[in-house]
């Protein structure tokens, strides 16, 4: 039987929004906010923001003539819940209370993805999900071991898009996702590698927290000494250091930018585009950009290992792998360990909407959020 969907994936200025009869999206868009419509909420937290989007998401279906009646489902994209294993979960109350007080990891703008979900799903008078949020943890007992007891590994990563990607390609294979050991590889902003083994997610970086190799914004794991040093001399704030770990650290710190597509151009030409940041010269934004993909694929090597070696396959996508170059030295470092397949961007909405199908054919397969 098809569903109806309507599919949410918040952002920081941005609503991703779907809406499919069956496996036919009826419209796909990108719903952004100018400043003037965030001017109101700035410095205030993001759930005062849920009239306006929720307002926004009813007038797009109004425009398209969706009556809310029809719609089987409402998903959005999980936010910073409790840690749960991977699945589909349906919105309760719970749920609404962590993703409302930032419970876990403070306010994200995902958190408003369950939320907007439910409120509208309350309209329609139908079921409402999220599905494979970053904060899934399937990690096995000793991936948790960091060598401090107080500071214990924890699992934050691309969960949707990993998943999505790992039963897509054992489906092909002709295998169950539970059936197979994978590695797949989400590279973005942030970079994730998991280790997929039998439909679990048992070992993983932590991307978010600066964890495993460095990103186009991101520093990874960092010398500890070093670090250290850093935090007591003085010279840095907090913030300073925060900032250093995620959102100026990785390719932006070596070489001014954080746009692999600008910095390719810059590496194959030599010439840099008007208003362009980069400061560094043609030679040391390839190299800078040639130490991120050798961590990656560091990382990638280290999940084989997890594995035991034993991999049906390795996979990378996000954002990055758009990249001519970067898919292409991977391969260098690890396809011989097993077949490699490539799939660019990311496709959370599909992700999401296919999480919602299975969960309406299968109740059984909906989770309770406790």
């Amino acid at each position: 039987m098809d569903y109806n969907i309507l599919v949410i994936n918040p952002g920081s200025t941005s609503d991703d929004i779907g809406y499919y009869r069956g496996n036919t999206p009826v419209f796909e868009v990108t719903v952004r906010y100018s400043m003037t419509d965030l001017e109101p909420y700035e410095g205030k937290n993001v759930i005062e923001q849920l009239p306006l989007r929720k307002k926004l998401i009813l007038d797009y279906l109004i425009d398209h003539n969706i009556p809310l009646e029809e719609i089987n489902a409402v998903i959005g994209r999980g936010g910073f819940i409790k840690s749960v294993s991977g699945g589909v979960y349906e919105v309760n109350e719970q749920m609404l209370k962590d993703l409302s007080a930032g419970t876990y990891g403070g306010i994200h703008p995902s958190n408003l993805g369950g939320i907007l979900a439910h409120e509208i799903a309350q309209i329609a008078h139908c079921p409402s999900f999220i599905a494979n949020p970053v904060v899934i943890d399937e990690l096995q007992p000793i991936a948790r071991y960091s060598g401090m007891p107080e500071n214990p590994r924890i699992s934050i990563f691309h969960a949707l898009s990993q998943k999505r990607v790992a039963r897509m390609i054992a489906e092909k294979m002709g295998k169950k996702y539970t059936d197979v050991n994978c590695i797949i590889c989400h590279g973005g902003g942030g970079i994730t590698v998991g280790a997929h083994c039998k439909g679990r997610v048992i070992d993983v970086n932590n991307g978010y927290e600066g964890d495993g190799p460095m990103t186009p914004q991101r520093s990874g794991g960092v010398p500890a000494a070093g670090l250290m040093q850093m935090c007591f001399s003085g010279k840095y704030t907090e913030r300073d250091i925060k900032l250093k770990l995620r959102g100026k650290g990785g390719l932006v710190a070596y070489t001014g930018t954080s746009d692999v597509k600008d910095l390719e151009e810059f590496i194959r030409t030599g010439v840099k585009r008007p208003g362009s940041m980069i400061f560094c010269t043609r030679e040391q934004a390839q190299e800078a950009r040639d130490a991120m993909v050798y961590q990656i694929a560091k990382y990638i090597g280290a999940m084989a290992v997890v594995l035991k070696g034993k991999i049906d396959f390795i996979a990378l996508t996000g954002g990055l792998m758009h990249s001519k170059t970067i898919p292409q030295q991977l391969g260098e470092y690890v396809g011989w360990l097993a077949p490699l397949y490539v799939f660019p961007g990311s496709e959370e909405k599909v992700a999401l909407r296919e999480a919602a199908q299975r969960a309406l054919q299968d109740p059984s397969l909906v989770k309770r959020y406790v």
